[in-house]
């Protein structure tokens, strides 16, 4: 699904990625982890191709960057970011938003087709949202339009879902509702990566993450594995105990650690 092969990133004279090597399978779903200002969101421009690495090689969904055209990777690939949210028009009903997925647009200026509406309202129902579909995205609470992201990016059926931190912001009633969408992918023929900084958003959905620090990986694989507590003290320069419940980790940082 994606390969990086000795990855790096230099922006001016700041090395922000450096050296990463690891692989994405079919099937498996990633989270990464780390601080502000470790390379996660550098790292997902780069599975974009809105950036290029400075030395390595980037494959995704068997195409590699710099020998294919980078525009017909990304129609195989949802986005998730506030960024791109902070784009769409607040005054446009939700059901039209969501329904700007199926082309990558901002927002429609000509007629839409029926089918097109029909299959947002289709996706907005199967999220328990239909009773919204009519309201402006003005209208919504910040819990609300990230899953309005989230119906957006399903629009294309991507083959791949990339998630940059969609519960920033989010107290914690919107934000358990918005992982109970996000655990939901697993009934979907999709591929997900996740970004995000609090490892209690691990879902069970998620099967492998990846952990950064200052640019380079700390550790990467199966999360049972990856998520303990030597590693997570090396990422995050704070001692913790780790507890696994119905297959999402729960940390408790030692204090004095």
């Amino acid at each position: 699904m994606i390969s990086l092969h000795n990855v790096s990133f230099r922006r001016e004279n700041s090395l922000i990625l450096n050296d990463i090597s690891m692989d994405m399978k079919q099937g498996e779903h990633w989270v990464i982890l780390g601080r502000n200002g470790c390379g996660k969101t550098t790292l997902l421009e780069l599975l974009t191709g809105y950036m290029f690495p400075s030395s390595g090689q980037v494959q995704v969904l068997g195409n590699m960057y710099g020998r294919c055209d980078v525009r017909e990777v990304r129609k195989k690939i949802g986005y998730i970011s506030q960024s791109l949210m902070e784009k769409l028009s607040l005054r446009d009903p939700v059901w039209e938003v969501v329904a700007t997925g199926a082309y990558a647009f901002l927002r429609f200026y000509q007629a839409i087709p029926e089918e097109v509406r029909e299959k947002s309202l289709s996706i907005l129902t199967e999220m328990n949202f239909s009773h919204l579909a009519d309201h402006p995205l003005g209208t919504l609470s910040q819990g609300e339009r990230k899953k309005v992201m989230l119906a957006r990016s399903l629009m294309a059926d991507p083959e791949l879902l990339i998630m940059d931190e969609p519960c920033a912001g989010l107290d914690l009633f919107e934000r358990e509702k918005m992982l109970i969408e996000v655990d939901r992918l697993r009934q979907r023929d999709v591929s997900v990566v996740y970004v995000t900084h609090h490892i209690e958003e691990i879902v069970p959905l998620f099967t492998h993450v990846a952990l950064m620090k200052d640019g380079q990986l700390a550790g990467a694989g199966p999360k049972e594995e990856v998520l303990n507590r030597e590693l997570i003290k090396t990422t995050y320069n704070i001692d913790v105990e780790l507890e696994w419940d119905g297959g999402r980790p729960w940390i408790k940082v030692i204090s004095g650690g």
